[in-house]
């Protein structure tokens, strides 16, 4: 796939592995639909992309609610004429034994991990299939394919979007839509906490970045319906 000239939408795109692939791509020269919760460091993510050169338009919403999902594809389609690349990355995870986890941390977990990532793609799809050269990448993680004391919520939510992914591969790939779950393990963001030392054994988000986009830019006859990407030597 060329991907200058394409339009690609990116969730969570304000900080962290959102933030990096939506850098990548403006860097290539695609129109940018960019959202996050947080004005500010979504501006800054849209600054930085404009930087190359490259147009971005950016919608500040939760994507819990459905009718933020549906105007940010709409605004998509009015801006730039339709979606190319969809990139599923918004997500949190809150860690608790099971014994002790609050029905509200795990209702807003599958919210946002699951529930809007099944809403963004249903409303993309129409956009994704005109397009007959399209690629959706949902943002996994190796807590979708392993347990650990903890993370009965957060790992709950990733095991469901893995086979979301999963269904979606084999439903769209013959309309032109190529899917990747991706599924990085310890990556050095603000999502976790990790000493100087940790860093520099664990990845990066540009190390995500990197392969999502060796990922989208394959030519459509070939498709990495899924990566595991881990610490060489965590």
């Amino acid at each position: 796939m060329e991907v200058q000239g394409k339009t690609a939408l990116v969730t969570g795109a304000s900080r962290g592995i959102g933030k990096v692939i939506a850098q990548s791509l403006g860097s290539e020269g695609a129109n940018m639909v960019i959202n996050a919760r947080n004005e500010d460091d979504l501006q800054k993510t849209a600054t930085e992309i404009e930087s190359f050169g490259s147009k971005v338009h950016m919608v500040v919403g939760d994507l819990r609610e459905e009718k933020t999902v549906k105007r940010i594809v709409q605004e998509s389609k009015d801006t730039f004429g339709g979606i190319d690349i969809l990139v599923n990355n918004a997500g949190l995870g809150l860690f608790h034994p099971i014994i002790d986890m609050p029905t509200e941390e795990w209702d807003h977990m599958f919210d946002l991990n699951v529930k809007s990532l099944f809403l963004m793609t249903r409303e993309s799809l129409p956009l994704l299939r005109k397009a007959k050269e399209s690629v959706i990448v949902n943002v996994v993680s190796l807590a979708g394919k392993n347990a650990f004391k903890g993370g009965g919520g957060y790992s709950a939510t990733k095991h469901a979007v893995l086979a979301f992914s999963r269904c979606l591969m084999l439903e769209e790939r013959d309309k032109g839509v190529r899917v990747l779950a991706i599924c990085p393990g310890s990556v050095d963001t603000s999502f976790s906490d990790h000493d100087e030392e940790k860093k520099k054994k664990i990845l990066s988000p540009k190390d995500v970045a990197d392969s999502v986009m060796l990922m989208i830019k394959l030519p459509q006859r070939a498709m990495v319906s899924e990566i595991d990407i881990r610490p060489s030597n965590p």
